[in-house]
């Protein structure tokens, strides 16, 4: 039981951590990032269990190995890590400054607000912040075109990089938490619907799914509490309702749309990817063109969800 609170008061350290200090450049040059060595490990499995030339059922068996592996590990090496730390005196700092590392608040918001930044300067330098957020073509995107990746990037990864692994780490502590960033991990490297991974990462990638469920509805939701005085609380209930299943995604649509609603944006739509038009459907009924001003207001907004999450683990704490 001891073990189980103190990860909560190590929780808000990371928390806290991570957005003074997001992830120092000078560290992360001379050790390896834990993301970074999860890719790896992901990366010798694949090379080791995917036959690419092999039939399509023997292909999601290795792809379910892989991903039964990298979480089986996760689950192991975070508790005996947790355990270890929690050890030791003032553990729940030392445990709270290794959570911080694997949480992207302040990356999320700076690379946001770089985008916001260049696209007061001009078009271009607008496309070179927005290219390092989003996987679509930036090249035909204009200022609108830039703005719009720039608030739906935030969005979804306000859940996946910031609620998600918060909600995990609640549950679970630092095995919840590593395990959630292996699987997020691994989808974003075999989760695709290409001739490769179509097969080999489709557990992955439904397993993902189903670990961004409650925390993308949960970011969504948040959204909509913390609108008062930023935006319409009516409006972000209605469009996450009305649009949230309009992503190809079970679970961006939820906090993309309800902040679309909030912020009386207009979100989505056709964009290209690799050379191709994808016809995405709109999200929302407010203004398509999105500049710097708009891009300014949905950070305002993803930090009044990261407080609400911060204010929500105090509880989870004290009531405990």
């Amino acid at each position: 039981m001891l073990t189980t609170v103190l990860v909560f008061p190590a929780l808000l350290v990371a928390m806290l951590v991570d957005r003074a200090l997001g992830e120092p450049e000078r560290v992360w040059r001379r050790l390896p990032h834990p993301v970074v060595l999860i890719g790896e490990a992901i990366a010798f499995l694949e090379r080791r269990l995917l036959q690419p030339d092999g039939p399509a059922a023997a292909k999601r068996r290795q792809g379910r190995l892989l991903i039964a592996i990298v979480v089986v590990v996760a689950l192991l090496v975070g508790g005996l890590l947790q355990l270890a730390l929690l050890a030791l005196p003032m553990g729940w700092l030392w445990l709270g400054i290794v959570m911080s590392t694997l949480l992207a608040q302040k990356s999320l918001i700076d690379h946001v607000r770089a985008v916001a930044t260049g696209l007061a300067i001009d078009v271009e330098a607008g496309r070179i912040a927005v290219a390092l957020i989003v996987g679509r073509d930036t090249q035909s995107l204009d200022a609108a075109g830039i703005g719009r990746a720039a608030v739906e990037s935030l969005a979804e990864n306000l859940s996946d990089g910031v609620i998600a692994p918060i909600f995990w780490a609640l549950l679970l502590g630092l095995p919840g938490l590593l395990a959630y960033k292996a699987i997020n991990t691994a989808d974003s490297m075999i989760g695709y619907l290409n001739d490769r991974y179509a097969d080999f990462g489709r557990a992955t990638a439904k397993l993902d799914d189903l670990v961004n469920l409650v925390p993308a509805r949960l970011t969504a939701v948040c959204c909509i509490v913390v609108a008062p005085g930023l935006g319409s609380v009516g409006e972000g209930l209605r469009i996450m309702w009305r649009d949230s299943r309009l992503h190809r995604s079970p679970n961006a649509g939820w906090p993309e749309a309800a902040m679309a609603g909030v912020l009386d944006l207009k979100l989505s739509g056709p964009r290209m990817y690799h050379g191709r038009e994808s016809d995405e459907p709109w999200v929302g009924d407010g203004d398509p063109n999105i500049g710097s001003e708009e891009i300014v207001r949905a950070l305002r907004l993803a930090d009044r969800v990261w407080a609400s999450a911060l204010v929500l683990v105090l509880v989870v704490w004290l009531v405990t």
